[in-house]
């Protein structure tokens, strides 16, 4: 049997987790901490245990040095002065010797040495005395050590390969003192070392130079001729004689099955011997080990009173939890009257407040979003039929010209009479015009409505700007027997003069269109802070219906006095916007019958003028003989026609459909002063891509220009840093001369 549970339901308990969290969070506090001080105990312990071990080990090498030194002492009292070889001599060494041996219990043997190194008498406990026996004892290491009244060590020899002994050598002052030499039974070594406590069950031993046993508490081990260099700690003490470490560290290890222990280690000088002092690790740590139980059982009952603390602290925390959740989901089914009451005194009643209050919003803005969704509703609908009028005038606007150049080039076709066909070539111009102007116009639209242009402000004179728009302007009036009047003005502005210059060359041109009789005047005036630029005509006049509507996409006033020169129904709408983005005023007072007046409010400046915008230079007809063009587009009537323009201009054309065929003519010894390329070509591939591969295999940065309808931004932007022209769809002829014209000249 299966159960199904509510998606929309949580998967755990809010109490049962805030209890976890809790009591995870508080037990985790804990165990870190306990850790933290347990490390810390273990490295204080540590360090107390290795410190002591150390001090232990001086100690032991002290004692031992102590017992060496008893009998260095011993041995030295037992030195008699006197010629060599004297009867009195002999006899007093003699029983100086015996003396020693009774006072000096660990030595085995002991012997009296004239000036050049043999023996005069020689006293023992195992074997009988003998005198001037003569044995030659120079080349002994004990002996030759003893010189000039120093102490010589001998080597550890094993006396029937059982007692260890060493051989001591003293010598007197003077040359004739001689020498006294005995061997030392280090058994006796053993009750000083017994007598050294390490603990409770710890030891102490003696090794020497190469890790003999030679000393321990437990006198047979040393009978038996061990060999400890194997061990750790001795391997420790021995690498420490031989100058490999500068400090004495403890170290841990074990000798055979034994426990593991801790042990250090003293150098007994002169001698090279080794004390090493041993303890059980677990003695060692003792109370170590007794503070962590401690800790473990105070963090046991700590992790209990934790767990007790987070079901507490959740109960206490969910319950008021518990009720907003309960108001939630009522006010979430649309009980928007319904109230959460906690008294809690903290963050929670805070809360609840917020949701009461969040509750009444929702009231009060339901009805508001009602009405927002319904006027939202209407103005998508009124920007759907916008645009539906927008496409179907578009439509219609750019249909009529198409149409009739289609009918131009079929009469263009029959006609026979050049007086004909020189007409119908200005009429396939004037459509092909028309068709261009139309959709120069709906790119404007286009850039403006997508954020594409940027306004850049400046300080500048009005009367270069004026003049521009007189130039432009008055051959058409001309044509239209009107007249138009320039007022000259020395006022300064601060704006975007080239987007001012469009909007006042848009209204000048509608006016000139739109008037029949007088003329057109264009003038500037101060307002206050700003420049109030008006337009006035004499024309039909718009009526006060009509005004609403005159900046709208494709809105044409009836009564043009040319129907055939009545515009688009663009160009004000082109001023809308521009006065839009730069945040101008524009006004309209018209009468109908008698004319109309347009003003636009710009800034005024007051400052010193700083530059003034370039006067376009009109371009005298040009050709440009010999310039070698590279022309690279996928489509060959789009090829056809820019090449056959610019062979008419005089260049040298070489064209190619894709990259692979430019880079071969270029591979082939061309080498064009032009490269003008589509954006857009054949398998993906890009105009900017095409053009760096052949300036990269020319090793030259030939001037270059990108054709493409594409208007963005990011184009413009790549163009740029490219160092590439970029030219819009359709291809302006003018435009395009002028890009010739400043290519040749460079």
């Amino acid at each position: 049997m299966t159960t199904s549970t509510d998606p929309g339901r949580p998967r755990g308990s809010l109490f049962r987790r805030y209890t976890l969290y809790l009591a995870l969070l508080l037990s985790l506090a804990l165990l870190v901490s306990g850790s933290i001080g347990a490390y810390f105990a273990y490295q204080d312990a540590r360090a107390l245990v290795d410190e002591l071990q150390r001090e232990k080990a001086r100690a032991a090498a002290a004692r031992i040095g102590q017992f060496i030194q008893s009998v260095e002492l011993q041995l030295k009292g037992a030195l008699v002065s006197g010629s060599a070889g004297g009867p009195l001599d002999l006899e007093a060494r003699h029983i100086e010797l015996l003396r020693l041996l009774r006072i000096a219990p660990a030595i085995s043997d002991a012997a009296s040495l004239d000036a050049t190194g043999h023996e005069r008498v020689r006293v023992s406990r195992l074997a009988r005395d003998a005198v001037d026996s003569g044995v030659d004892h120079s080349s002994d290491p004990a002996v030759i050590a003893a010189r000039d009244g120093r102490t010589g060590y001998g080597g550890i020899s094993f006396r029937r390969q059982s007692e260890p002994h060493v051989a001591i050598a003293v010598s007197g002052t003077r040359p004739d003192d001689g020498a006294v030499i005995a061997d030392i039974n280090l058994k006796f070594a053993s009750d000083v070392v017994a007598g050294i406590r390490i603990g409770d069950s710890g030891s102490a031993y003696v090794v020497d130079a190469r890790g003999d046993l030679i000393v321990h508490p437990d006198s047979g081990r040393a009978l038996r001729m061990v060999n400890l260099a194997d061990l750790p700690q001795v391997r420790a003490a021995l690498s420490q004689a031989k100058g490999s470490a500068t400090t004495q560290p403890t170290v841990v290890g074990s000798v055979g099955s034994g426990p593991t222990t801790i042990a250090a280690h003293a150098t007994i000088e002169p001698l090279g011997w080794h004390v090493i002092v041993e303890q059980p690790l677990s003695e060692a740590f003792a109370p170590m080990f007794a503070s962590v139980a401690r800790t473990a059982v105070l963090l046991v009952a700590g992790i209990v009173l934790a767990v007790a603390a987070s079901l507490a602290l959740a109960r206490r925390m969910t319950a008021p939890i518990r009720m907003l959740e309960n108001g939630a989901q009522r006010i979430g089914d649309g009980h928007l009257e319904e109230r959460v009451e906690i008294r809690s005194g903290d963050e929670l009643e805070a809360l609840a407040d917020q949701f009461n209050r969040m509750a009444r919003k929702l009231r009060d803005s339901h009805a508001e979003l009602e009405q927002k969704v319904e006027d939202r509703t209407h103005q998508l609908e009124e920007a759907n039929r916008a645009k539906v009028r927008f496409l179907a005038a578009a439509s219609h606007d750019l249909r009529q010209p198409v149409h009739a150049l289609g009918l131009f080039v079929a009469q263009l076709e029959d006609a026979h009479d050049d007086s004909a066909r020189r007409h119908l070539i200005a009429q396939v111009a004037a459509s092909s015009a028309a068709v261009s102007d139309l959709i120069e116009a709906l790119l404007d639209i286009s850039r403006l409505d997508a954020g594409a242009v940027a306004a850049q402000p400046a300080e500048f004179a009005l009367q270069p700007l004026f003049d521009r728009i007189e130039h432009a302007l008055s051959a058409a009036a001309r044509e239209r027997g009107l007249r138009l009047r320039i007022r000259p003005t020395s006022l300064k502005a601060r704006t975007d003069p080239m987007l001012l210059e469009r909007i006042l060359l848009n209204l000048c041109a509608n006016a000139v269109r739109y008037t029949v009789h007088g003329g057109v005047i264009l003038a500037a005036r101060v307002r206050g802070s700003l420049v109030r630029i008006e337009v006035w005509d004499t024309g039909i006049g718009i009526s006060a219906e009509q005004q609403c509507h005159v900046f709208e996409e494709f809105y044409q006033i009836g009564g043009a006095p040319d129907e055939r020169g009545k515009g688009l129904g663009l160009g004000l709408a082109i001023v809308d916007r521009l006065a839009r983005l730069l945040d101008l005023p524009v006004s309209i007072r018209s009468v109908p019958g008698r004319g109309s007046v347009f003003a636009v409010g710009v800034a005024r400046a007051h400052a010193a003028q700083q530059g003034e915008p370039a006067v376009p230079q009109l371009l005298a007809p040009a050709r440009f003989e010999g310039l070698s063009v590279l022309l690279i587009d996928d489509d060959p009537i789009a090829r056809e026609a820019i090449g056959g323009l610019l062979t008419q201009w005089g260049c040298e054309v070489r064209s190619s459909a894709c990259a692979a065929g430019a880079l071969r003519q270029v591979a082939d010894g061309s080498r064009p002063r032009l490269i003008i390329c589509d954006y857009h070509l054949g398998d993906h591939e890009r105009g900017t891509s095409v053009v760096r591969q052949v300036r990269e295999l020319a090793r030259e940065d030939i001037p270059s220009v990108i054709l493409s309808a594409d208007t963005s931004k990011a184009l413009r932007e790549a163009t740029a840093t490219a160092g590439l022209h970029l030219l819009h769809k359709p291809l302006n002829a003018a435009r395009l001369r002028a890009l010739l014209l400043h290519v040749a000249r460079s």
